[in-house]
């Protein structure tokens, strides 16, 4: 049974939701960088909170990159005329692990064994 791909969105909508998207996360993540500011200004702020004004708006931006990214990529894929497909790989079979000789029973394991049949055998009877 085929999965039900959902109602189908408007090019219009699509664009909306996509800068919606890339929109409410630059504004968190700018959110996040001003906190680090204010943790970095303060008395204890190290600069490791520097690193981290700097790193948040990054994050932020990061949405907004990958759907850059694939539009381009299904431009160049159209410009083509055929969709662009990766080179297959190859991946080796798994190993199997090497057979390892049973070791030797000792003589308590060996009479545990036979125990254990014996209870067996009698749980069979009953």
């Amino acid at each position: 049974m085929p999965a039900d791909p959902g109602p189908a969105v408007s090019p219009l909508g699509r664009r909306l939701l996509i800068v919606a998207t890339c929109l409410v996360s630059l504004a968190i993540c700018c959110g996040l960088a001003w906190w680090q500011w204010d943790r970095f200004t303060s008395a204890a702020g190290t600069f490791q909170n520097l690193g981290y004004v700097l790193q948040w708006p990054l994050f932020g931006l990061f949405p907004a990159f990958m759907f850059w990214r694939i539009r381009k990529l299904r431009e160049r894929e159209e410009a083509a005329g055929e969709p662009v497909v990766a080179a297959p790989v190859s991946v080796p079979a798994p190993r199997r692990a090497a057979v390892v000789p049973p070791a030797e029973e000792d003589d308590e394991l060996a009479a545990y064994n036979r125990y254990l049949r014996e209870l067996n055998a009698r749980d069979q009877q009953s």
